[in-house]
């Protein structure tokens, strides 16, 4: 143990007891309580197994936690004594998990557009690995902080991973031209980053990825980058209802990895999984002030409400407003 966690971080139970069990309890003594608010429930066994489960079907690969997608000490504390490494997306993200004594190596920076004064903080605490895809960011690492180690971000213009929303990364086309603008600002750029989705996880779009990356990978290398690190992104399924379980979306990682970036190939391979870390491990509770019956058809229905008499149904007709 490395000393990130101490008892005051979780509770231990007894093998067989379930997190309904430790509800139900935790929920006997609140009801004694006048006010009761809603609160959460982690169970770090189920991260713990999460991260065993990930080291085993990805073993090239180190994960990075995206801290914004749960900042819960617990869960940093516990994360960081298992070796992760941590994403972060600001300063504030920064000072918390090195306010439990998490290395500055093992923090990477990787918000595309970040504040001046984030990235100068970030330098004065010994934050180096960072990430970019415009050369407005390239200036202001420049000027902010020479001794970064960047990687450059790329999109999946040309790759069918069907997620619309992701707008960071710069095109293929367009990477030539960062790299050369990075080496004339003395920039390092150290290797590729990628983020295709939570849907873009499919082998034809991760090996198109991967096979983009290992061009670029050429090209900085050319260019006099050392090109040494992979971050392919986040996305993994955090339950098990998934389309896809991890070990198949794995199998195609590892496949497409093994062809463009075969070990002893000196290069190292990151990843983010954030919510597949935490999605099955919390547990919500909320206290229900009132119900409502919602009248339903007469039996022998198929058990759909009555359009007529439930307000919650789309299919219900509108109410006239009052009259003025």
């Amino acid at each position: 143990m490395n000393g990130y966690l101490n008892e005051s971080n979780f509770l231990m139970v007894e093998e067989g007891f379930t997190t309904r069990d430790l509800l139900e309890n935790l929920l006997g003594e609140l009801c004694q309580e006048s006010e009761q608010q809603a609160f959460f429930v982690a169970d770090l066994g189920d991260i713990v197994k999460k991260h065993l489960r990930f080291l085993k079907a990805l073993p090239r690969v180190k994960p990075y936690f995206p801290v914004k997608c749960n900042g819960s000490e617990g869960v940093i504390r516990l994360l960081a004594e298992l070796g992760a490494g941590f994403a972060c997306a600001n300063k504030a993200e920064i000072t918390r998990v090195q306010g439990i004594g998490v290395p500055a190596d093992r923090i990477f920076y990787s918000s595309p557009c970040k504040q001046v004064a984030h990235i100068r903080y970030a330098a004065a605490h010994g934050v180096r690995l960072m990430s970019f895809d415009n050369e407005v960011e390239l200036s202001k690492v420049a000027r902010s902080h020479p001794r970064a180690r960047m990687l450059l971000g790329i999109t999946a213009d040309s790759i069918p991973s069907a997620h619309p929303s992701m707008t960071f990364g710069t095109t293929f086309k367009s990477c030539r031209h960062l790299l050369e603008t990075a080496k004339e600002q003395a920039v390092e750029v150290v290797g590729i980053s990628f983020h295709l989705g939570s849907r873009g996880l499919e082998p034809q779009a991760l090996a198109q990825a991967v096979a983009t990356a290992q061009l670029v990978f050429d090209m900085g290398t050319e260019l006099g980058h050392h090109m040494h690190l992979l971050d392919i992104g986040g996305g993994f399924p955090g339950t098990e209802d998934a389309r896809a379980p991890l070990e198949e979306i794995a199998a195609g990682i590892n496949s497409a990895l093994d062809l463009y970036f075969p070990e002893g190939s000196g290069v190292d391979i990151v990843a983010r999984p954030g919510r597949y870390y935490v999605t099955s491990a919390f547990t919500l509770a909320v206290s229900i002030t009132a119900l409502e019956e919602i009248p339903m058809e007469q039996p022998g229905s198929d058990g759909r409400c009555d359009s007529r008499m439930c307000p919650l149904c789309p299919r219900a007709p509108l109410s006239p407003l009052p009259a003025p």
